[in-house]
């Protein structure tokens, strides 16, 4: 049971996550060839960015799963959108993870959206480790960047190496367990795999490597596992510094498989019936089928090919025959699978994101939300026909979490609601490429959406008055559609009986 390790990258947009996932996945041997992820025109991208937009932009927008194996330990890398847009995407990523690696870039420190990411991580107590990366470039002190890191997340920090100058006078990292320094080689000065153990290190670093390793906290398992302590490790992602020591800290200090919340309840994994929930839903991966698959991060039980569950939003069972686990681009058909996997399930349409998925049908995963949209907008079609194929496409892309939609009580026009810009391209591009749909995006009188919820008597009386402000998602639940911020307080304050809510259990 011990032997998975289930696990997200945070990061700033070029911080480094996109390269230090992949050279984790060549450490790992999960792919033999890494494609560098640097000018736009490049040919091969990293394998974890499959999408158009993505291609064009290299960035991650869509979360996905690379599972690979090293010395007896199996690990699932969850990559999480890098760009700020992705808020709710990510958050829901964040809840299927049971640690995380925070990149950040030796020149900048902590940025706004690693510390976003963070704060998601505190939320649910996901422990830490800390990658500092690109210190063969000019960057900060080091000693600055882990006060930064100290005092604005307010976490120990416990430095487990140290660079042997930067920039210019980088002459490699000194990991303090083996007290070796790595050290670059060759006419890109990277890490080819030379550990210098009996390093003379010259004296313009010493002192101040001395004070890291007696001035700051020491390595605390408890301390780290239960977020309040992260370990800090130094390297170039790009010219494999510290990547190797990095899947080793995973492997001896990430927590195996947590428990996950079930309202009052935390279900282990040592629970012998089979649980999970789905995190995510991603439609059209495979572009040659217009396949749909479902995310379920397992919670407990061991899972066999064939299996019957029971989604929470369904009731009756489901047999999964053709369950996938994920080799960075290439997918096998999984036979079992232990807590802490994550499991690609092919359905159309019957599974959701949020949904819980159980032998017995007991028990419902709770913590997965939906927020409330920053950015609405109207879609029009350009060729009016298309209808029926809009519809079916904006069910299926807010059934992926990537935008939501409101269906107005008067009115026809379909409005769709999103928490950043970026969704609104990759929503364009989307409907173009996968469902030959053209479409444009058109101002909305509204700014944001709050679901509506109270007694039968209050909300009937509430509608009879504002019929005009009034949607249903997809799920059919009761949206008002407010013009600002003040329409929401005046509306709360006017029906103290119903409960304006910003977010929505899934």
């Amino acid at each position: 049971m011990s032997n998975r390790r289930t696990f997200a990258i945070i990061s700033h947009p070029d911080a480094g996550k996109t390269t230090l996932t992949e050279k984790l996945l060549l450490t790992g041997g999960a792919i033999h060839l890494a494609g560098e992820v640097k000018a736009r025109g490049q040919a091969r991208r990293a394998r974890s960015d499959w999408m158009k937009i993505e291609q064009q932009r290299g960035i991650s927008v869509t979360s996905s799963v690379m599972t690979f194996e090293r010395e007896g330990i199996t690990f699932n890398l969850l990559d999480t959108p890098g760009h700020e847009d992705f808020s709710e995407d990510t958050y829901r990523t964040l809840t299927a993870v049971d640690s995380a690696i925070m990149v950040i870039d030796a020149a900048k420190g902590i940025e706004p959206q690693t510390r976003k990411l963070f704060e998601v991580c505190r939320l649910r107590s996901v422990p830490i480790i800390t990658f500092v990366n690109k210190v063969d470039r000019e960057g900060r002190p080091v000693f600055e960047l882990l006060d930064e890191i100290a005092d604005m997340l307010a976490l120990d920090v416990s430095p487990q190496a140290y660079p042997v100058g930067m920039g210019g006078e980088f002459e490699g990292v000194l990991d303090f367990a083996s007290g070796c320094v790595a050290r670059p080689e060759g006419p890109s000065k990277e890490f080819l795999g030379t550990r210098d153990c009996d390093a003379q290190i010259p004296e313009r670093f010493a002192e101040n490597i001395e004070l890291a390793q007696i001035g700051y906290p020491e390595f605390d398992l408890e301390a780290y596992r239960n977020g309040d302590l992260t370990p800090v490790y130094f390297g170039s992602a790009l010219k494999n510094f510290g990547v190797t020591e990095l899947i080793e800290a995973i492997a001896k200090y990430a927590p195996p498989p947590r428990p996950q919340p079930a309202g009052d309840e935390q279900i282990p994994p040592t629970r012998d019936e089979v649980t999970g929930f789905i995190f995510k839903v991603q439609a059209n991966m495979d572009p040659n089928h217009r396949d749909r698959i479902a995310f379920m991060r397992q919670v407990s039980g061991t899972f066999k090919r064939g299996m019957k569950l029971t989604p929470s939003g369904l009731g009756k069972p489901v047999a999964i025959h053709s369950p996938i686990l994920f080799f960075a681009q290439d997918r096998e058909v999984a036979d079992t699978a232990e807590p802490g996997d994550i499991i690609g399930i092919p359905n159309h349409g019957t599974l959701r994101v949020g949904d819980t998925l159980s032998e017995k049908n007991a028990i419902r995963f709770t913590g997965l939300p939906n927020f409330a949209p920053e950015i609405l907008r109207r879609v029009a079609l350009v060729d009016p026909t298309k209808t029926k194929q809009l519809r079916k496409a904006l069910d299926d892309l807010s059934e992926e979490g990537v935008i939501q939609v409101f269906y107005p009580e008067l009115g026809g026009q379909w409005i769709i609601g999103v928490v950043g810009q970026l969704q609104l391209e990759v929503l364009i591009s989307r409907l173009s490429a996968e469902y030959k749909v053209e479409a444009k995006l058109e101002a909305s009188p509204f700014a944001t959406a709050r679901w509506v919820r109270g007694d039968a008597k209050a909300l009937a009386e509430f509608e009879k008055f504002n019929l005009s402000t009034l949607a249903k998602d997809r799920d059919g639940d009761l949206v008002f559609m407010a013009k600002s911020p003040w329409d929401v307080n005046y509306q709360q304050e006017k029906n103290p009986d119903l409960i304006f809510s910003a977010t929505k259990e899934r």
